[in-house]
């Protein structure tokens, strides 16, 4: 096993401890019967919210967005890049399809945020117009550094580790996880990947209309 290797070992397992304990802490409350097809679905609430960490990132259209201001609307960030070659286009789209099968005044509500784990390559103009292809809708970030990237992904807890970028068509491994933002601005939760099209359309509605 190389030290990448090892490494995204013991990330995966952190973050898999993170959720199992968020998890058991869940099942023991009093909101059981509320979670439990929450749980069923993939979306896991964290039994309190984290505060995001003031790391500002630049959008696709230039603007700076200071991380612990997104507010008003629930959040879902997924880390990935663009020039990913297989997870980043296959979760997309698939949240592209969860997005179109929820209610207008639903997906009101949502905003699905690509925070780019590759800094190097994903300018703004780039990110646009890979996301246009996607849903225009979409947002998409990119780091000033790979230090605030990863002030934000531990923040998090959604694990990547950086890539060489003196090779040529390199790689970013990274987490198919999304973190869940609540419209108060702070972490409220996670959704697990495989993500279920059909449990998250029946959940999302629901899960939208907490404050």
């Amino acid at each position: 096993m190389t030290k990448i290797q090892k490494t995204v070992f013991i990330l995966v397992a952190l973050v898999a401890l993170v959720m199992g304990l968020t998890f058991n802490k869940m099942m023991s409350g009093k909101n059981q019967g509320d979670n439990t097809s929450l749980i069923d679905a993939g979306i896991i609430l964290l039994p309190q919210s984290r505060q995001l960490p003031d790391v500002t990132m630049t959008n696709q259209d230039g603007q700076p967005v200071v991380m612990n201001a997104l507010k008003g609307k629930w959040s879902m960030l997924f880390f990935g890049y663009t020039f990913c070659p297989d997870i980043c286009p296959t979760t997309l789209a698939q949240l592209r399809q969860i997005k179109s099968e929820l209610p207008k005044e639903v997906q009101d509500k949502l905003q699905i945020v690509l925070v780019s784990v590759d800094p190097h390559r994903d300018t703004p103009q780039q990110l646009k117009q890979y996301l246009g292809y996607f849903d225009p809708q979409f947002v998409g970030l990119t780091p000033g550094s790979i230090e605030e990237l990863q002030t934000l992904a531990n923040a998090v807890s959604i694990p990547f580790i950086p890539a060489d970028t003196s090779k040529a068509n390199y790689t970013v491994d990274h987490s198919g996880n999304l973190a869940l933002i609540g419209p108060d601005g702070t972490q409220r939760g996670f959704i697990r990947a495989p993500f279920n099209n059909q449990k998250m359309v029946a959940q999302l509605p629901g899960l939208v209309e907490r404050k």
